[in-house]
């Protein structure tokens, strides 16, 4: 989807706040720092400015993910978004994404796996997120995601530094630099903010949200692999995901080489 049919600024003269794209590591810091410095919205338009439709936001429809594309929306900005459906999505998710298409005006464009659940099942046996959920993952999610960020070159997300021991380290802005030379820009324009902050901005403008929040879920997932948070699980935003398994990532956040 386009949030807007604004026509694209060039990339040769790009809105202040805005710095050139660098190669070298130490202007790569720079710009890292910059982009540190500007709050979520002039991230948000940093990336379209220079990036057009060669940027995209990518959500599960977890919190950060939904200001995210409302920010966007807010500020008109022409930036894609995409999700992933698994097959294994629970109803209320996908019934939030009807609901943000209509609140938002816009129409997600849909990443599928290769394979089928029944495909999948005869090629791997039954119920593979029991057996190998790493697998399964990479199946169902890294595999398509993958195809896509082919496409890009510049993969806007919602992850934050808050949500777990392994986004801690989280910059605004990463780069992953390919064998082959490609190199590849994710942007996490949230990455600063806390629970709470990406909370508060739903409530202020009632945006919808997954309801399974109400029910003690706190990041929802796939509907096999995903179990209200348990009693003592402190404040890891992640928790109730993968249960048994020791697992906190599928891996659309991992298989990149970052280099920054």
């Amino acid at each position: 989807m386009q949030l807007t049919s604004q026509t694209n600024l060039p990339a040769s003269s790009p809105p202040s706040p805005s710095l050139p794209i660098p190669a070298e590591g130490e202007k790569v810091a720079a710009l890292q720092n910059h982009l540190e410095s500007l709050d979520a919205t002039g991230r948000l338009q940093w990336a379209a400015s220079y990036f057009g439709d060669r940027a995209a936001i990518g959500t599960s429809f977890q919190g950060a993910g939904i200001v995210a594309l409302h920010l966007a929306a807010q500020a008109g900005l022409r930036i894609n978004a995409f999700t992933l459906d698994t097959g294994l999505l629970f109803p209320e998710t996908l019934t939030l994404k009807a609901e943000l298409e209509a609140r938002l005006g816009l129409v997600f464009e849909i990443l599928t796996p290769a394979f089928t659940l029944d495909a999948q099942a005869r090629e791997f046996g039954p119920r593979l997120w029991e057996s190998d959920p790493d697998l399964c993952c990479e199946l169902r999610k890294v595999q398509p995601l993958q195809e896509k960020l082919a496409m890009l070159d510049c993969w806007i997300t919602g992850v934050r530094r808050e949500q777990s021991d392994t986004r801690a380290t989280t910059r605004v802005l990463e780069l992953n630099e390919e064998a082959s030379g490609r190199t590849l820009w994710k942007l996490n324009p949230l990455a600063d903010w806390t629970r709470e902050q990406v909370q508060a901005h739903i409530r202020r403008h009632a945006l919808p949200y997954n309801k399974l929040l109400d029910r003690g879920y706190r990041s929802i997932g796939c509907a096999p692999c995903t179990r209200p948070a348990a009693e003592g699980a402190g404040t890891d935003e992640r928790a109730g995901r993968w249960t048994g398994f020791g697992k906190k990532e599928c891996g659309i956040h991992t298989f990149l080489n970052r280099k920054a």
